[in-house]
């Protein structure tokens, strides 16, 4: 699993009382965790780090889509339900961008 693989995950609530299974892209991979972004199809309640993504063959999605980088988690690989597609290459100097600005590092 390498950085901007859609995948289905069981995503934890804020509050740890739950989860939901979404898609989610990959951010690192790491030797037994992986860190995730989750994907949302509620558009409107955006944040500057967002990515919105419309729906390809390339990313699986079925619906325009926003990439919430500001929820973010670690899970376990063994989490990881199934792969759906990646973030089109175009994206990824976009996502690094966002993350930079997300996490004040310019």
């Amino acid at each position: 699993m390498k950085k901007g693989k859609i995948v289905l995950v069981p995503f934890p609530f804020t509050d740890l009382k739950g989860s939901k299974v979404r898609p989610a892209i990959i951010l690192v991979n790491k030797e037994s965790d992986i860190i995730l972004a989750f994907i949302s199809t509620q558009l409107d309640w955006t944040e500057k780090s967002d990515l919105l993504i419309e729906p390809s063959s390339i990313n699986g999605l079925k619906k325009t889509s926003l990439l919430r980088l500001s929820k973010i988690v670690t899970l376990h690989k063994n989490l990881v339900l199934g792969e759906i597609g990646e973030l089109d290459s175009k994206f990824h100097k976009t996502l690094n961008n966002n993350l930079k600005y997300l996490f004040k590092l310019n």
